[in-house]
């Protein structure tokens, strides 16, 4: 997640999300988000007057729009096209960083808040249901009955998150790799029908 915007706050918002993703959350303090956006600790409390919760909750935002963004451009050419794009995605991350970073938004929902503070676990569960109903969405838009779209989108956003954790303590894309075929069989089940064919 890089940024050349020079726009300050956005540098913090996408450096938190980065090392959210890499970290956790409460691994990460407020003076090491600062550091690794390259900011100095005082701007970071002038843009996030609520500190580090107000700021993880802006990651998680964001990161969500990220993925959101992604995926909607290509679900507009179908669902089967659009999870493609989603898996391939985070195989991105995931190599990329080598294994080091994955979904910023799992980071957050998995934690209890050392602070008792739940507003960015809100945002995390947010983001999840926007991610599901784009897919309920497309599936839909594909012939899918809506409890089976939105099933099947539940399914996808929960097997690819929990599937990015197994490909990071295994350090490989392979189970990625094999949970796709499985989701793909299942949009194809409750769309059109037939053989999932590689496009």
């Amino acid at each position: 997640m890089r940024d050349a915007s020079g726009d300050p706050r956005r540098r913090l918002v996408i450096g938190a999300a980065d090392m959210i993703r890499r970290r956790g959350l409460n691994a990460t303090s407020v003076r090491e988000l600062a550091k690794h956006a390259h900011a100095p600790l005082g701007s970071t409390y002038h843009y996030f007057p609520g500190g580090k919760q107000q700021l993880a909750t802006e990651a998680v935002r964001f990161s969500g729009d990220v993925v959101a963004r992604t995926v909607a451009a290509k679900l507009a050419d179908g669902p089967l096209i659009g999870l493609r794009a989603f898996l391939a995605m985070w195989r991105e991350v995931l190599r990329s960083t080598d294994f080091r970073a994955g979904c910023p938004v799992l980071a957050v929902s998995i934690e209890e808040p050392d602070d008792g503070d739940t507003e960015a676990l809100a945002a995390a569960a947010e983001v999840f249901g926007s991610w599901e109903s784009l897919l309920a969405s497309s599936l839909r838009d594909a012939g899918a009955g809506d409890d089976d779209a939105d099933r099947v989108a539940t399914l996808i956003v929960a097997a690819v998150e929990g599937t990015i954790a197994i490909c990071r303590a295994k350090r490989s894309i392979e189970p990625l790799d094999r949970v796709e075929r499985q989701l793909e069989l299942a949009v194809t089940a409750v769309t059109s029908g037939g053989s999932p064919e590689r496009t």
